[in-house]
């Protein structure tokens, strides 16, 4: 397998912890789409990382499809229940997760606009889905609503990953003094080896 991926990306990250988590052997492409020169486009129409090159040359994204697709090959841990109703919290938890990523980047982008372009409306929209967005997850934390805690859900891989990507983009949202909850829940989220190896570079 082959994954094309940029190493600041959460979405990439949530696979490369997935794929840390069940010990399969990949392939990693480091692939920037904003870059011109980018090869990305060439397997997805959309310009998006992440995207996976599967053993059999099937292209496979993005991320929510490429995590059912890994799960399907049946190596564990099981990190989405096989019961399709029971499977149902667990990816409300991921697509929580991935709209709180959504509204972070979203936000990254405006805020590295040129001063005229920049839109302080957008990014307060941007901004208070984050938050809002936070007081649901720390609500399923609490509840462990599509979390496995010790046993590890893919809730939990894409919260995690989302979590560490507002310390990498958005450090202004206090989100650990907000929610002492979610930060107890992410500090040992963070520190799996998975989450640890797959940490992105800063700067």
């Amino acid at each position: 397998m082959k994954l094309i991926a940029s190493l600041t990306s959460p979405y990439a990250r949530k696979i490369r912890v997935i794929l840390a988590e069940k010990g399969l052997p990949f392939q990693l492409e480091v692939d920037v789409p904003w870059n011109a020169d980018s090869h990305v486009p060439q397997y997805n129409p959309l310009g998006k990382v992440p995207v996976l090159v599967a053993s059999d040359g099937r292209v496979w994204f993005d991320s929510p499809v490429i995590a059912e697709y890994l799960e399907l090959l049946g190596v564990a841990p099981v990190l989405i229940p096989a019961d399709r109703k029971a499977a149902l919290p667990v990816r409300q938890t991921e697509a929580l997760a991935d709209g709180i990523t959504d509204a972070a980047v979203a936000a990254f982008l405006e805020a590295n606009r040129p001063d005229e372009e920049r839109s302080d409306t957008g990014l307060a929209r941007q901004r208070e889905k984050i938050l809002r967005g936070l007081n649901a997850l720390t609500a399923r934390v609490e509840a462990r609503d599509g979390l496995n805690g010790d046993a590890l859900s893919l809730g939990d891989v894409a919260a995690g990953c989302a979590l560490a990507y507002l310390d990498l983009r958005q450090p202004t949202i206090d989100w650990r003094h907000r929610h002492p909850e979610l930060a107890s829940y992410a500090e040992a989220l963070l520190a799996r080896p998975s989450f640890v190896s797959t940490e992105p570079p800063r700067g």
